[in-house]
Parts: C-alpha cells; structure tokens; sequence
C-alpha cells in the first residue's frame, strides 16, 4: 500500500549530498587564499566550489527513455542549473551497475554543461538504480551574495505521482518517519492477531499467476543463459513447477523449432489446442512451412564479433568483415594486425546467430566451405573454418586458436575474458548504437508455441514471468533489452530500423 499508493510506481529523485565552497576557511577575508591557484583549462578560478548530485530511481516501476518529460528528438532528460555560478567541468563518479556507461560519453548528446547549467540524458533506471554527478563550479562575476542558491533540478516522468516532477529525497539510515510508524503499526497488530489465531501447518500458497507441471525448453543456445537463470527463478516462485534442463537442452535455433513442431505433430491436439507444455526460443524469425509455431517477440539481442587476442585487431569496417568471410583477406596483417592467418569459427547450420550474421552483416552472403570437421584440426599456418555446436565451444575455440575470429551472443562474448569484442565500423555492441543504425549485428528474440497454449499452462505461465518485472531484471542483465520496453514491443525492433 506505501509503494502503491502513498510513494507512487514511478518517480525520479535527486539528492544533493555535496556543495561546498573551496575558499580557505583560514582567511579573514572572503577571498581565496590557498586554494586561489586552483585553474580549469589554464584559468585561474575566482570563486571554485563542488558540488556532487545523486540522481535516483526512488518508485517502483523502471524509467525508460521514453518516460522523461522532453520531446522526442531531445536527448536531454535533466537540467540542473546552479544561480550565481557556471560550471567548468563534471564528471559521473558512481553509477549502479545496470546503468550502462556509454550514457555518459564526453560530448555525447544530452551529457554536456552550457554556462551554469548542466544536462544529463535520459538515462534507463531500473528500480532503485542511481548515478552519481560530481561539478566543478565558479563564481560567476557581477554576483556578490556571500551564499549560492540550491541547485534548480528541472526533469520529469510521464504518468509519475505529483505531476511527475523529479523529488528531492533524503537519506534515512533504517526508513522515513512515516515507515517507521507504520511498520510499529503492523507489529501491534499482527501482535494482537496471533494472540487469537491458531498456527496453521498450510505451505505458503503460490502466487497466482504460477502454473504447475513440467516446461521443456528448446532452441537457441545464444539465449541459454537467459532462460536457465528464468527457470530457476520460476522454479523458485512456483513451487509446482519444473523445467528441466541438460546440456542438450539448447542445439540452436533450427533444432529447437523442428523438435517444438515434432513434439506438437506426435501430440496430435484436436481442433485449436496447443501445447502447454514447450516453448521453442529462436534467435530471429523462424522460416516457412511451420504454420502451426506462433511467435511471440521476448527480447531485443545483440551478437558481436570475436577474435583472439594474436590477432591484434580491435575495429573492421563492414566492408573488411564481409572481405574477409568472403576469402579475400586471410591474414590479420592485411587489415594491420598482426601477421597471423585467418581461422573462421563458427556455429552449425541452424544457429540464430550464424542466420543474423550472414543476413544482417554479410549482405546476405553465406559462409564459406568448412576446411575441417574438428576445430582442434585447423591449421596454424594456413586460413581454415571450422564450426561449433554452440557458443560456449565456439569462444572457447577462439580464445585457444592463433587468428580465430568469431561470432557470439554480447553477454556471453563479455563473460569469457579470453577473447576480444570487434568493433564494426567503430561502433560497439551497445543498444544505442542499434538504434541509431549504426551496428548491424542484432537480432529479435522470439518464443515459438506450438498453436495457442491454455491461459493456465505452464507455457503461458513461463511467457507471461519473462514480460514481468523479474524477468525483465533477467533479461537486461544478460545485455538483452525487453520488448515491452521499445515503442513498437509487437516488433521488437531498434528504433532507427
């Protein structure tokens, strides 16, 4: 009821937990004295003084680009404006882990300072994520109060309580007044109840969205690490349910679709019924000939390229990658690496991830001929290809083979310290990059059901956990982006595709 109705599902809040003037508290006069030294860019400051900003996701539900009161094309999200001072420089010191870093590039739109203000962009906050600002301000001159104003925070959020206008919040060790109280409130009466309440030996009911019975999951083994960590999750939560999961759980997309399809036509379901009882992830949208399988866009997935740490290269154009998938550049030296040839590692015929490569980096253009069945056969000395069942193998073959290159799901690339991300046209693998159209290698994830599933089955139980706040959190720490969070979530596609 707090959370709900008293401290609102939405709101942005900031804390000024630093401003402080740098004059020399040992002077008689109001000038600076010891720290009159202090310079910015080669200035002399008049008047320095710091002040560091926590801005906070302080509701209930997350704040998404989207949600900010600013149109459309504005990247601002935030002003903070500072009367009687201008700021020389900022910087973020501190941010929550799920907020990405490449928000605040220097000179990226929306994170920059004009005069005495500063504008910060609009930054995704999951709840309770936060950053930290730190300014550097001087005194602007004709301004002669002894003392500054606080700092003017203007920002807002579509559908946020009061107005949706950013709070001022503060820091309580244990809760706020208000909690305090309420909480003593709850212990009087839960108190006064089990005086008059027999203890019952009844488990704990589930919540009401779980279904029981028994899940198999299929497909792709890009998104694996998703769906192994939801299972557990839902297991967690729903006592009744299991969802088991072996090594040969995930064969890559294709196969996930042909066994989902098989299981479905042995079942022989009478009339519209569909099975409640698998689910089939596939990196992109399955092909023709495969009426029966319904699509459900889950997640928004970016892939990357890899290379082995020999082979000295960091960035390739598209135009390179395409040239050297295509036999034409062999040796690293040939796009100044090192000199070391060339070892293409892939997946199998059926990888959602292989299938977005050759569509949305190579042109459309398939990969070349295998030159060995064993990746431990490719030789050193000469260019080669081999293939991988699935992208654990696949990066573990890259990061122990001279020259390889690669292809992997973004999540798992960043766990393997072994190996190195390639950038395409100097762009990461970063959702923003995406959505401007700038990187090409991305990829919708989608759940494939067998016909329409029963509202009260487990396969509809497992969708609906994944578009819930928990299987958000899910997702997003994979470095998946989830389809109810984009403007078209039917699509699931980057905003500038």
């Amino acid at each position: 009821m707090w959370e709900f109705v008293l401290a609102g599902r939405k709101r942005l809040g900031y804390r000024v937990q630093l401003d402080t003037n740098l004059r020399d508290s040992a002077a008689s006069a109001p000038e600076t004295t010891v720290l009159q030294r202090m310079q910015w860019d080669g200035r002399n400051l008049r008047d320095p003084s710091v002040v560091l900003l926590r801005i906070e996701n302080v509701g209930w539900s997350p704040i998404v680009d989207s949600d900010y009161v600013a149109p459309v094309n504005d990247p601002v999200g935030i002003r903070i404006a500072f009367p009687g001072r201008r700021v020389v420089g900022m910087t973020v010191t501190e941010r929550s882990p799920m907020v990405p870093p490449t928000f605040f590039v220097p000179g990226a739109d929306g994170f920059e300072t004009t005069g005495r203000v500063i504008k910060l962009p609009k930054v995704i906050l999951n709840r309770r994520a936060h950053y930290k600002v730190l300014a550097v301000l001087d005194r602007e001159e004709g301004f002669t109060d002894p003392e500054f104003p606080e700092p003017e925070v203007t920002a807002g959020v579509v559908g946020g309580v009061r107005g949706g206008r950013i709070k001022k919040t503060a820091y309580y060790p244990f809760a706020s007044r208000q909690v305090r109280w309420l909480l003593a409130s709850l212990i009087l009466v839960s108190a006064a109840q089990s005086a008059f309440t027999f203890a019952g030996d009844d488990a704990a009911a589930a919540p009401l969205d779980c279904a029981g019975g028994t899940l198999h999951l299929s497909g792709s083994t890009a998104f694996a690490p998703v769906l192994r960590e939801a299972a557990k999750q839902y297991e967690r939560t729903c006592p009744d349910a299991r969802i088991p999961l072996t090594a040969t759980s995930f064969k890559g997309s294709v196969a996930g679709l042909d066994s989902l399809a098989a299981a479905g036509a042995d079942a022989g379901l009478p009339g519209a019924q569909g099975l409640g009882n698998r689910l089939s992830f596939s990196d992109g949208p399955k092909s023709e000939g495969r009426p029966q399988l319904l699509p459900r866009p889950v997640a928004l997935s970016l892939f990357t390229l890899v290379v082995n740490e020999d082979a000295g290269v960091r960035d390739l154009s598209l135009k390179q990658v395409r040239d050297i998938y295509a036999g034409t550049i062999t040796n690293w030296s040939q796009v100044k690496g090192n000199d070391v040839p060339i070892h293409l590692v892939s997946r199998n015929p059926g990888s959602g991830t292989r299938t977005t490569l050759e569509q949305q980096v190579l042109g459309g253009r398939s990969l070349p001929a295998v030159t060995t069945a064993d990746c431990a056969g490719l030789d050193g000395d000469r260019p080669g290809r081999c293939e991988a069942g699935d992208t654990q193998t696949l990066l573990d073959t890259v990061a122990s083979t001279p020259g390889a290159l690669g292809h992997s799901e973004v999540g798992a690339a960043a766990a393997h310290g072994d190996v190195q991300q390639v950038r395409i046209d100097g762009y990461p693998a970063t959702l923003e990059g995406a959505d401007e159209g700038a990187y090409p290698y991305w990829q919708t994830e989608i759940a494939y059901t067998y016909g329409e599933p029963p509202a009260d089955s487990i396969a509809a139980g497992f969708l609906r956990y994944l578009s819930d706040e928990v299987g958000k959190d899910i997702l997003r720490s994979q470095g998946h982006r989830p389809c109810a969070e984009l403007a078209k979530p039917l699509l699931c596609r980057p905003s500038g595709s």
